[in-house]
């Protein structure tokens, strides 16, 4: 026989047992014949910089803030009917908000509310605010105008946040007729908070803020943790190039050889982000966001009088930023159950009162301070300040849903009767 034909013979018996150990082997593992059943490789695990795609970031101007587009559900037991949107999602400063940022008015007759505050504020924008419009368009001023609200509310906001936030967007162009501050609780609650974990309380919220830093000095990169990182990155380029090859095979044996590669490559590349973990992180002293510590010493007294001042002198700031402007300004001190004179029924009690809350004893001794700092700072020097501390007090339905600080849909409604009957009180256009 000659060689040629010997030789051919030879890689033909070869390929056929190879692909008889392949559809054998194949078949062992799955049950199923290779020609006629695939095999599907899962996604591999997310490297490092996948894990840090989170519905947060830290915002240079505001502090802590949305991606574009996070979805922000509202809960059926929270919206006023059925055809009550139950998804929202935020604008393209993090907002949520159905209006991208700055807002032009369309026509002469739009009136546009800014509403600012923290998460109590954010609610608000969602359930209180409709209420609010329906309200105001009672009185004859507002009954031929749009009233556009717009929500410059975030979750953990405390001044001088808002502050800033105002000054941001009216640097951008924004105009406003009015800007309505519902806030206090978070700067005497997430204040003390960030002094006791060593911040001063005028940054913004460490309990917001500091899960976003961890993220940051774990994601910088020492020379370490930059070569794992090239690794893992390398290694799950060629898993995705090694899983098409895969799937287009043909052939038991080859794909049994590919196979063998890929299963070796997928346990080096799980070994080396297992060792990514474990390599040490930025230290502390290096981290690319610093938050301030406390600027002074202070006992819980002196802290609680610091918060107030600077609470009063941010919402000065505001209102002489929108005066200047030609614009109102109405800052109202939001209710808590913390310091409330409510009759609390047993159900209600259960879900909004806690012993054990972070923020109870804050809210005591911090809401004396504010409702006097409102009054002696605010009111007293022109601006239009109230006390919603007791208007969820004799409401009969439940207004608390937590241990913290939100409203059920009764309590938002009653709010913004307040705040409507307090603009209408207020210095405006509207005043006759």
């Amino acid at each position: 026989m000659p060689t040629a034909v010997r030789l051919l013979t030879s890689v033909v018996v070869f390929a056929l047992a190879a692909e008889l150990l392949g559809l054998a082997a194949y078949y062992a593992e799955t049950g199923a014949l290779f020609y006629a059943h695939r095999r599907t490789y899962p996604e591999p695990l997310p490297t490092p910089e996948d894990r840090l795609v989170v519905g947060e970031a830290v915002h240079p101007y505001f502090g802590v803030t949305h991606h574009p587009g996070t979805p922000f559900d509202i809960p059926a037991s929270l919206r006023a009917d059925a055809a009550s949107p139950s998804r929202l999602r935020t604008n393209n400063f993090g907002f949520v908000s159905p209006h991208d940022y700055p807002v032009a008015r369309t026509r002469d007759d739009q009136f546009l509310v800014g509403l600012f505050g923290g998460s109590v504020g954010l609610w608000f924008c969602q359930l209180g605010a409709p209420r609010l419009v329906a309200q105001l368009q009672r009185h004859p001023f507002f009954r031929a105008r749009e009233i556009v609200p717009l929500c410059f509310s975030h979750e953990g906001y405390k001044q001088p946040q808002q502050a800033i936030v105002l000054a941001y967007f009216l640097s951008r162009g924004q105009q406003l007729d009015l800007a309505v501050n519902l806030d206090g609780f978070n700067d005497v609650a997430l204040g003390a908070l960030n002094h006791e974990r060593g911040v001063d309380a005028s940054m913004p919220s460490a309990q917001h803020l500091d899960p976003l830093i961890a993220l940051i000095n774990q994601s910088a990169l020492t020379p370490d943790r930059l070569d794992s990182l090239a690794a893992i990155v390398r290694d799950r380029r060629r898993l995705a190039e090694l899983t098409r090859t895969l799937e287009a095979s043909r052939l038991a044996s080859v794909h049994l050889v590919l196979d063998w590669r890929y299963r070796r490559l997928m346990d080096r590349y799980t070994r080396e982000l297992g060792r990514f973990a474990t390599l040490p992180s930025n230290p502390p002293a290096n981290a690319l966001v610093q938050a301030t510590p406390p600027v002074a010493p202070r006992d819980r007294q002196a802290l609680f009088a610091d918060i107030a001042a600077l609470w009063a002198r941010s919402s000065r700031l505001m209102h002489d930023l929108l005066a200047a402007r030609g614009a109102a300004y109405v800052h109202v001190l939001q209710p808590n159950q913390y310091h409330s004179t409510r009759r609390f029924p047993p159900a209600e009690a259960a879900t909004a009162l806690s012993d054990a809350s972070p923020y109870k004893q804050s809210v005591e001794d911090g809401y004396p301070l504010l409702v006097a700092a409102g009054q002696a700072e605010l009111r007293a020097r022109g601006v239009a300040f109230f006390d919603a501390t007791r208007v969820l007090d004799r409401e009969p339905a439940p207004v608390y849903m937590d241990t913290c600080c939100h409203y059920t849909l009764a309590g938002n409604y009653a709010l913004a009767d307040f705040i409507a009957t307090s603009v209408l009180s207020a210095p405006g256009p509207w005043a006759p």
